[in-house]
């Protein structure tokens, strides 16, 4: 049977970070932006740290053991609970909707990028920081944080490494314990952050939007403090910057990790998924910038790559920055960027799809297939880095597969059914199951023109989306409860 008991009170620790998160802000706030949010902030930080200690209370001192149907339950318990919870100052600042704040935080949380504001500029700088710090928070997900922080879920921490880790390949980790692993990564994602800031900062946007987009570019959130995205800046310095991180965030972070200890840039060149990677980014950047030249759009041909490099790493990173009105460029150049965002990066990374290694592995499970109908004795064996792939992860790999187009029709159908067009529907499914952010025809601007109830599917469809599929669907099985 499930723990719900035992559930319940590990949300604890996320209740008590987002706790600690808003006593933060209101700090900057007093010293440094003086916008009058800090009483709010401080009143609701003060509230989540005593109700997550109070949740975490009975369990100090005790061995517990989280099973696997328990960790699934944790984690996307856990992304709801924090959504709801971190959905309240948009509500008391933005005049927001329940529904609207929910759906801005899930966006934010799972680094989706979609919003419902239709204009951001001018607003409190301390909410601002907020929505963008939110998407840094979730980039590498809220309970690895917790994982990495509390030694006292080492029992079961592998389970849910697995539930929120994306990629078919959950077993791989950097230390034989769990705890050591999260600290790593997340050593490296802070290290890639304030790395990521100061070159924001060299390029020439001021401290506060230097770290605000640091935030959401290394996470591949996609979030801006600003209307037109990065296309505010009008640099190319900035956008040079941004591509360099959104491609890092894109990576398996582990292989940073190996490649910083080591100091050896060649262990990215020997990665598959890595040279995979930037060969898709070279030549969709290619393919996009033909087809852009075709149509005249800009005046010369460096202004044409420029942009075209950048939207194809913004779309394949899943952050959903941008830098010019892609949505005005011929239709082929679109529907590109929509199918990039399905590719993804690298399993490991903040970034979203289907990821770069579930491709390779299909198509030499497609050419295996092509080999046996012309040979139908031999025997295949599907190795991915000289190694032969367990018969599970191949599995796992056509089920999720088969899944992303299912579901991609699926709720597209639900949304038209909302009152949507097919464009729109399509993009905005799209946008939020592979955590992308932007949309095409009546979203191309933002979400708000979606309907309460297609605003929800949107929600559950990014949670899917950040926790690849399986962990969120498998509560809807009979047998998940059942025993």
């Amino acid at each position: 049977m499930i723990q719900l008991s035992l559930v319940l009170r590990l949300l604890g620790p996320s209740i008590a970070a987002l706790g600690v998160t808003f006593l933060g802000l209101a700090l900057f706030d007093a010293v440094f932006w003086h916008d009058r949010t800090e009483t709010v902030f401080s009143e609701l930080g003060v509230g989540y740290l005593v109700a997550g200690l109070f949740l975490l209370q009975p369990l100090r001192g005790k061995q517990h053991h989280l099973r696997s149907r328990d960790a699934m339950l944790l984690v996307t318990l856990t992304w709801l609970v924090i959504a709801m919870l971190g959905a309240v100052p948009f509500v008391v600042f933005e005049r927001l909707s329940f529904t609207d704040a929910v759906f801005e935080t899930m966006s934010g949380l799972t680094t989706t990028g979609a919003t419902v504001f239709t204009h951001i500029e001018g607003e409190p700088p301390t909410v601002l920081m907020y929505r963008q710090f939110i998407q840094w928070l979730g980039g590498l997900g809220i309970i690895l944080l917790v994982v990495a922080i509390l030694p006292m879920l080492n029992v079961g921490g592998m389970k849910i490494y697995k539930a929120e880790t994306p990629g078919p390949m959950k077993d791989d980790k950097l230390s034989p314990r769990i705890s050591h692993t999260a600290r790593y990564l997340w050593g490296v994602y802070v290290f890639l952050t304030l790395s990521c800031a100061l070159a924001f900062w060299g390029a020439g946007m001021n401290l506060y939007d230097a770290f605000a987009h640091s935030f959401t570019t290394v996470a591949t959130g996609g979030f801006s403090t600003h209307d037109a995205s990065l296309g505010y800046f009008d640099s190319v310095a900035i956008e040079m910057v941004a591509n360099v991180f959104m491609v890092l965030g894109s990576i398996n972070f582990g292989l940073h990790f190996v490649a910083l200890r080591r100091g050896m840039l060649q262990v990215y060149w020997r990665d598959q998924e890595t040279r995979v990677f930037l060969g898709v980014v070279a030549v969709a950047t290619l393919l996009v910038a033909g087809l852009l030249l075709l149509r005249g759009q800009y005046d010369s041909v460096w202004t044409t790559l420029r942009h075209a490099l950048f939207q194809v790493i913004s779309f394949i990173s899943t952050t959903g920055f941008g830098s010019t009105g892609f949505t005005d460029w011929p239709d082929a150049a679109v529907v590109m960027l929509i199918l990039l965002g399905f590719v993804g990066g690298c399993a490991g990374s903040t970034a979203g799809g289907n990821k770069i290694v579930r491709w390779i592995l299909t198509a030499k499970m497609t050419y295996a297939q092509f080999r046996q109908l012309v040979h139908p004795h031999a025997m295949q064996t599907i190795r991915y880095m000289k190694r032969p792939v367990p018969e599970a992860i191949l599995g796992s790999v056509r089920v999720f597969m088969f899944y992303s187009v299912i579901l991609s029709l699926v709720l597209a159908i639900a949304l038209m059914m909302t009152g949507l067009d097919f464009v729109s529907a399509y993009s905005a499914v799209a946008a939020c199951l592979n955590v992308l952010g932007p949309g095409f025809g009546s979203v191309g601007a933002n979400f708000e023109p979606v309907s309460d109830v297609g605003t929800w599917i949107l929600i559950l469809t990014m949670l899917i989306g950040r926790l690849e599929y399986f962990t969120v669907l498998v509560l809807f099985t009979r047998r998940f409860w059942k025993y």
